[in-house]
């Protein structure tokens, strides 16, 4: 059985109050999820259509944060941003200093409830790509998510913030929405000639014009 054929994604949504009712999760069929991150099966994820996660989005968004897809730390455990460089879940926690923030692998659900309460939403601008790695100059054959959608989803949505250039060369088409358009600086840790100072100032920057602070 290949990579894919083994991971059961069970699919959870979002109540349209903001409450949050399930959340995806991965079954790994008897697979390692360290040996998973440690050394993925590049030999087959490069012959395979790796899928994208469902958004993180809620009636009370107001800023959608769009990624470009999620590498394979966040595809394995099923997790937005689950590398342990990856810095968005710390600058936004520097962002909300007064509301502790436990960044581990078991307290998903509780920070993707804590991104909803401050209207805050996370997705991707690919919905399905082919890639061996995690790099986002190996993505190829990409599939655009629906951003149309989110307008229904998110009535109250009031920008779209894209996290990294490759996110960003999709500005065109988030811009169709008629909502302000932010670039802001990747979290990657690929994004090495960025301190993590830099990236807090530019975040928080854009968070402050979308009127969360």
């Amino acid at each position: 059985m290949n990579f894919l054929a083994k991971l059961s994604v069970r699919w959870r949504t979002l109540g349209a109050s903001g409450s949050l009712l399930v959340f995806p999760r991965a079954i790994l069929g008897g697979l390692d999820p360290i040996q998973m991150l440690n050394d993925p099966p590049n030999d087959e994820i490069s012959a395979q259509r790796l899928l994208g996660l469902p958004p993180i989005v809620s009636g009370n968004t107001r800023l959608l944060v769009l990624g470009s897809f999620p590498g394979a730390a966040s595809l394995a455990r099923q997790q937005y941003y689950a590398h342990p460089q990856n810095h968005f879940w710390k600058i936004l926690q520097a962002i909300w200093p007064a509301s502790p923030l436990e960044i581990s692998v078991d307290s998903y659900e509780k920070r993707s409830n804590w991104l909803l309460d401050r209207g805050l939403g996370v997705w991707d601008v690919y919905a399905s790509c082919e890639r061996e790695g995690s790099l986002d100059a190996a993505i190829r054959q990409a599939e655009v998510n629906d951003f149309a959608s989110l307008i229904r989803r998110c009535p109250q949505l009031r920008g779209v913030a894209h996290n990294g250039g490759e996110s960003f060369r999709h500005a065109k088409f988030t811009a169709t929405l008629g909502l302000p358009v932010y670039k802001l600086p990747s979290t990657s840790p690929a994004n090495a000639s960025w301190s993590f100072e830099r990236k807090l100032t530019a975040w928080r920057e854009v968070v402050a014009a979308a009127g969360l602070l």
